[in-house]
């Protein structure tokens, strides 16, 4: 039976338990607010499903099995209104394996991979590993939200342009793109044959009165050329258990993606599976209480900013738990080195193709937020 009263704002010590996010500072007192990983305990359904898994005793190669496929295309069906088949799916221990994977499967060395940034590091890291041609084309800010300069696109593509690798909703400017704005890159795509990777792994962490459309959602010209990433991973802070998915409708596309995974990629961990399906089937109450603690923790975020920190600008995040902070009229050089020299561990918008800006992780309980927030205005005030 659901839980309605989650704790979101208890502080539980993960140093020293091999976190990524908080051994990075060692003992140092720094607040980490960098990497896409919250402070939240997972969903108690999550954590009871994977200590039953611990008490069978037997930790084996798994393969997907049907209680995690069914949970999948439930979820699929009962959340985005998608239907799906079964072997539509390619399971990966990850996103960013799946993406390297991805790039591998189309074109040749140096053919051509598209994106938009500012935009997730692993989308322009990703072509290189492959012998690919990064295309970074900048997106444009329309009345303070972050879209497509089609026109750019336009200018950049090019005959050897292979795959596009899209990002919604968007990491790390919030946007969650409109039917409209996805149907004209369906277009795009259609024109310069161009398969299109759609890496929607904030789709449930949807914070505006705004409607996620996953390219599964766009009709048989975008299934045509599509591959949908999703995984429970961000939704129900579940990054540690390795289980990701590709959703791709066309059987030549799909067996492109398998031959290039072929001998590369493991099998998804077996508490990745377990972890999965009960996230899916039990999760939901969980999550929609995380979204109402992210709002609150968003608009104090946002109020903070504006009365203490004003110079730092910060368009409106529609999704995700990442605010994306302009700081160019600071006039620091190194923003990510000055903030964690006050004990505040930033994402450096440079990795993103964005210097200048930094991104701030505000899924954890709002005492610690405001601690870093506090610690922000200081380092500002006493420059």
């Amino acid at each position: 039976m659901a839980d309605d009263s989650y704790d979101f704002d208890q502080v539980i010590d993960r140093r020293s338990t091999g976190s990524l996010k908080w051994d990075l500072y060692g003992s140092s007192g720094t607040l980490p607010f960098w990497v896409a990983d919250m402070d939240f305990a997972a969903p108690p359904e999550v954590i009871a499903a994977l200590e039953q898994r611990v008490r069978h005793g037997i930790y084996g190669y798994t393969a997907p099995y049907p209680e995690v496929i069914d949970a999948f295309l439930a979820y699929l069906e009962r959340d985005h209104r998608v239907r799906a088949e079964a072997e539509w799916l390619i399971w990966f221990p990850g996103m960013v394996p799946a993406l390297n994977v991805i790039c591998r499967a189309f074109g040749n060395s140096g053919d051509g991979v598209m994106t938009c940034t500012p935009v997730y590091p692993p989308f322009l890291s990703a072509p290189a590993y492959s012998g690919r041609e990064l295309v970074a084309v900048p997106m444009t800010l329309l009345r303070d939200r972050w879209t497509f300069d089609f026109d750019a696109m336009e200018r950049q593509v090019t005959p050897r342009t292979r795959l596009f690798i899209l990002c919604n909703p968007h990491n790390p400017v919030g946007t969650v793109f409109r039917r409209e704005e996805l149907n004209r890159l369906v277009n795009f795509c259609e024109r310069k044959n161009i398969i299109l990777c759609s890496d929607e792994i904030h789709c449930d962490l949807i914070l505006d009165d705004v409607t996620h459309v996953s390219w599964l959602a766009q009709g048989e010209t975008a299934n045509a050329r599509g591959i949908t990433l999703m995984a429970p991973s961000k939704t129900y802070n579940l990054p540690g258990l390795c289980c990701a998915l590709a959703v791709i409708p066309d059987p030549k596309v799909r067996a492109r993606v398998r031959r290039a995974a072929a001998g590369i990629i493991t099998e998804v961990n077996a508490f990745g599976y377990a972890g999965c399906a009960a996230a899916y089937r039990y999760g939901e109450p969980w999550r929609q209480q995380l979204l109402a603690y992210l709002r609150q923790n968003r608009d104090v975020l946002y109020t903070f900013v504006r009365e203490r920190l004003p110079a730092i600008k910060l368009c409106p995040m529609q999704a995700t738990y990442l605010a994306w902070m302009d700081l160019r009229a600071l006039g620091i050089d190194n923003p990510a080195t000055f903030f964690e020299s006050a004990g505040v561990g930033l994402s450096d918008g440079t990795a993103f193709n964005a210097p200048g800006y930094l991104r701030f992780n505000f899924g954890c309980p709002r005492q610690t937020m405001l601690k870093g927030l506090e610690r922000m205005a200081q380092a500002v005030d006493s420059r």
